[in-house]
């Protein structure tokens, strides 16, 4: 075992040098992070989070084995969503930086490994946008760049103001109609009222958009997470122009609620397929004109799966490479059995076209939007989650602060900023508040956790900051970065094959393995195994493979593991405590490598 352990220093010090080549497919078994820039890191003491701030924590990524990572929006905006309302496409919120800004953080990226994607948001503007400003006027060039109508009125003889084109609801609450006192005609806005909707049934919208993808590809992007795909196209109106009435979900009596109806003509519609489809042609293009390396698309949908699936596009036609799947966040939490998480998986994979080569799984464990990992399934399940999350074959997602286990921050309805719980008042913001997952990132022990040297941020640092975070997780013995860490540099180390995943449960525990190349073994199996449950078990790996080696060793190990790493461990009598979670490489057997070469 001492060669291993010679073999896994050397490479763990070579691999924040590596540096790989552009080629396609770059992506493919990817690690990415997401960051949220207004909670990254800060500068310059304003309590923000800025783009200078994450050029001087770039080393922290690349320790990570990240291969890239995705900024939520940092375009110019009034920032009534955050950052999701943009004003201009082509300019850099000033509390973030400057387009300068934005190229120094490109090549300091680029230098050290590290891919940066951009949040492009489509389906709106702001209101505070020139497109918006000069289609309210009603400029020619501009009158049908967003969604307007006139509204409903009971007669041709009413004189009172129109009711709403339709009965549909906001996410943010209550119409989807806003009433404009400029042009006297409605516009939708399936989010914030600040928010309209662009109207892509107009082919000059549809190349604007596009040139917005051009502007940033040229300055060095490597692709985009494209936001709120699916509400793209509503239904076109019928001969009369009116719009239908959504039905109702009966999952709740209130009437401002978004659940309240089935979006059945505001969300998934066949159009916009299409319309991610033109966008990888766009940046297929690029990479076509421009070499380098494959520029990539993220499609955010929350859809039911035969919709998600359709994202990757068809045997003519290429469309995102990584539809996310949020899976993890939506089906399985803190009480979810072995089982759940065999079937979750397994439902990505089973569901995945199978006439097309190019495809691969992803696995997104949380985001901005979400409640994190901590919070979700427990700290005890930290360790647990991310192993899981990154031996899966393919493409691995992280939210900033994951790796070091941060958790949900309580968050009072006056310091609240998040518009959609701002909307809900104070009864109810706490069921649709998304700040408590956005607050500063958690670097050291110093005043409000190192994020920032300003009298404020933006939203509370979390009072664990003292003892959850990455400082005193790089300086101790065993931490959840240190296994984030070993994680990733294991899923560089091994080259998987192909399609060689395989899911076993045994009462509360999750057995993931794949096959694979590793150091002088031509092929070997290295598993998961995670115990999610509260009593020890017992496990006999020889149930499910046919192992030559009586022993492995241990590769990564769980900070609650008393095991030690590189540890011999006979494969037929493995013990996991609660919430205990190893990786284990095992040499496969010359039989199986010759039925497989």
């Amino acid at each position: 075992m001492l060669r291993f352990l010679a073999l896994w220093t050397i490479w763990i010090t070579a691999l924040p040098s590596i540096v790989a080549e552009p080629s396609k497919g770059w992506w493919n078994s990817a690690v990415f992070y997401q960051i949220y820039p207004r909670s990254f890191m800060d500068s310059n003491g304003d309590g923000i989070g800025d783009l200078r701030g994450i050029i001087q924590r770039l080393e922290f990524l690349q320790a990570n084995a990240i291969d890239g990572f995705w900024l939520s929006p940092i375009f110019q905006s009034p920032m009534a969503d955050f950052g999701y309302d943009i004003s201009n496409y082509y300019a850099i919120q000033p509390e973030y930086g400057t387009l300068e800004d934005f190229d120094a953080l490109v090549k300091e990226a680029n230098a050290l490994g590290l891919q940066v994607i951009l949040d492009f948001v489509p389906n709106h503007t702001s209101d505070e946008h020139e497109w918006f400003k000069k289609s309210e006027a009603r400029d020619p060039s501009f009158e049908d760049f967003y969604v307007w109508h006139p509204g409903r009125k009971s007669s041709a003889n009413d004189t009172s103001m129109p009711l709403p084109p339709s009965n549909w609801v906001s996410f943010f609450r209550g119409s989807a109609w806003q009433w404009s006192t400029v042009r006297k005609e409605y516009y939708l806005h399936q989010f914030s009222v600040k928010q309209p909707d662009l109207n892509y049934r107009n082919p000059a919208v549809v190349e604007a958009m596009k040139n917005v993808m051009r502007f940033w590809m040229a300055r060095g992007v490597a692709g985009y997470r494209i936001d709120a795909v699916p509400t793209l196209f509503e239904v076109a109106p019928d001969a009369d122009g009116q719009y239908p009435d959504e039905p109702l979900s009966g999952n709740t009596d209130d009437p401002a609620d978004p659940g309240y109806l089935l979006h059945i003509y505001t969300q998934d519609r066949n159009e916009t397929l299409d319309m991610v489809y033109q966008w990888r042609a766009v940046t297929d293009e690029f990479q076509q004109q421009n070499g380098g390396r494959e520029r990539i698309i993220m499609a955010e949908t929350y859809s039911p799966i035969e919709i998600v699936m359709k994202y990757y596009g068809n045997e003519s036609t290429p469309g995102a490479q990584i539809p996310f799947n949020f899976h993890f966040i939506t089906d399985l939490h803190g009480g979810s059995s072995a089982d759940d998480f065999k079937n979750t998986i397994n439902y990505w994979l089973d569901n995945m076209p199978s006439t097309m080569d190019s495809v691969v799984p992803n696995w997104v464990m949380g985001n901005h939007d979400q409640h994190r990992v901590a919070s979700r399934f427990g700290s005890d399940m930290i360790d647990c989650m991310n192993m899981v999350l990154l031996s899966l074959p393919g493409v691995s997602v992280t939210y900033n602060g994951e790796e070091i286990g941060m958790e949900d921050v309580w968050i009072s309805y006056n310091d609240t900023v998040d518009p959609a719980a701002c909307n809900a008042g104070p009864d109810r913001y706490q069921y649709t508040t998304r700040d408590p997952e956005r607050t500063p990132f958690q670097w050291d022990n110093s005043k409000d956790a190192g994020f920032s040297t300003g009298n404020h941020t933006w939203l509370p640092v979390s009072p664990n900051y003292t003892v959850v975070n990455a400082m005193q997780q790089l300086s101790a013995p065993t931490s959840h970065l240190l296994v984030y860490r070993n994680m990733t540099t294991l899923k560089r180390m091994i080259q998987y094959q192909p399609h060689s995943l395989a899911t076993f449960t045994e009462g509360d525990v999750i057995i993931l393995r794949q096959i694979g190349t590793f150091a002088t073994w031509k092929l070997c199996y290295v598993y998961t195994i995670v115990n999610i449950g509260n009593s020890l078990a017992l496990i006999d790996l020889t149930k499910h493979d046919p192992l030559e080696a009586a022993e492995g060793f241990y590769a990564v190990l769980s900070v609650s593991s008393k095991k030690r790493l590189f540890e011999p461990v006979p494969v037929n009598r493995i013990e996991l405590d609660p919430k205990e979670s190893v990786v284990l490489i095992v040499k496969a057997s010359p039989l199986y490598q010759v039925i497989q070469i």
